[in-house]
């Protein structure tokens, strides 16, 4: 698929970057379920196809952990890093686990949009990484601090997507057992 234009992700080279979707955020961040949802998605979707997943805690002995409804849905091995920094990168934890994926192109999603999914989006840029912001899978307290994240990801050079977009993407094309299970997860 070398013709395909350089903004579809493809499954060969990308990798899934979860950011804090944690317990203290359940109550005050706009569409939260949504996001676990998404989120969970995404994961299970990476999973299926064999793709890297990496997951960050922001202080989770004052936030608590990653929320147990998208944790029961993180494939085996999926390494959960703590961090402090708003951005993932930098974090000697993160950084062990993003050169371990070997990927050039990285869907990323979580909370906040405007603190520690942009600042980890840009810094990602700046490695000059291929992004994609599953904006259905990211969300703020305030839906304005949420689209501010999302637009300045978006003039930065992220590609704004979808969870299933992504993932169809990623797929290319229907048939076989990685496209039924899936389109399953869809549904």
């Amino acid at each position: 698929m070398s013709n395909r234009h350089p903004a579809l992700a493809t499954r060969e080279d990308a990798g899934l970057i979860i950011i804090d979707v944690q317990d203290a955020f359940a109550p005050v961040i706009d569409g939260f379920d949504e996001v676990v949802g998404n989120c969970g998605l995404l994961a299970e979707g990476f999973g299926v196809m064999g793709r890297p997943v990496i997951v960050t805690e922001q202080y989770p002995k004052g936030l608590g952990h990653t929320v147990q409804a998208l944790a029961d849905r993180l494939p085996e091995g999926t390494p959960i890093i703590e961090k402090t920094r708003f951005s993932a990168c930098g974090v000697e934890g993160f950084e062990d686990a993003y050169d371990a994926a070997r990927c050039d192109t990285w869907v990323v999603c979580g909370v906040e949009s405007h603190v520690c999914v942009n600042q980890t989006v840009h810094d990602l840029l700046s490695r000059g990484a291929s992004v994609h912001v599953a904006a259905d899978a990211a969300s703020s307290r305030t839906q304005a601090n949420r689209q501010a994240g999302l637009d300045k990801a978006a003039r930065a050079g992220a590609h704004v997507t979808s969870a299933e977009m992504v993932l169809f993407e990623m797929l290319g094309q229907a048939g076989g057992p990685e496209f039924k299970a899936i389109s399953a997860l869809v549904r």
